[in-house]
């Protein structure tokens, strides 16, 4: 379980997300093509410069490639990952009560390997805010899928639970 999470969450990942120049399945074979174009996606760790991560994968990639051929890398754009503080007491009360009330159970945190830079530019800026970070899935749902949909009893609960937090956000001394 725990190699696991640390796939997930605090190692790179590489995906190719789009390709030209390749045959189709019907078509292909073991011959050498004129040209051949990939776009990857290379998820870093949280805490990892996104520039210094697209050097080295420049690097990695262009330095003595197989066969003679010739590979040119250019990096599009980068994203810092991002790392939560750790939650303030209150916060982590509040979160407990709040799930405990809405759905009968403490909550459950997971940590993700996308990358939202979003919330990389907000930790910087704001270094000592708490961030709540929800999604509404629920039964059956496909995030980013063709069957994406929003489960409203979940919906309703989080919520509930979203609302109840900041509650107490206001309330706190």
């Amino acid at each position: 379980m725990a190699e696991l999470i640390l796939n997930r969450d605090w190692r790179p990942a590489l995906s190719v997300l789009g390709a030209s120049g390749l045959p189709s399945i019907d078509n292909a074979g073991n011959v050498l093509r004129p040209a051949t174009a990939l776009k990857l996606s290379l998820r870093i760790p949280p805490k990892v410069d996104p520039k210094t991560a697209t050097q080295a994968l420049k690097k990695l990639l262009e330095t003595n490639p197989p066969y003679g051929a010739k590979v040119s890398f250019i990096g599009d754009w980068g994203a810092a990952g991002w790392n939560a503080p750790p939650l303030a007491p209150w916060l982590e009360k509040s979160l407990d009560r709040a799930s405990q009330q809405w759905f009968g159970q403490p909550p459950g945190f997971m940590g993700i390997g996308g990358t939202i830079p979003f919330m990389s530019m907000l930790g910087e800026r704001f270094p000592a805010a708490q961030f709540l970070i929800t999604g509404v899935l629920g039964p059956h749902a496909n995030a980013h899928g063709p069957n994406e949909f929003l489960h409203l009893p979940t919906a309703r609960r989080i919520s509930g639970c979203v609302a109840q937090i900041i509650a107490d956000h206001f309330q706190r001394k």
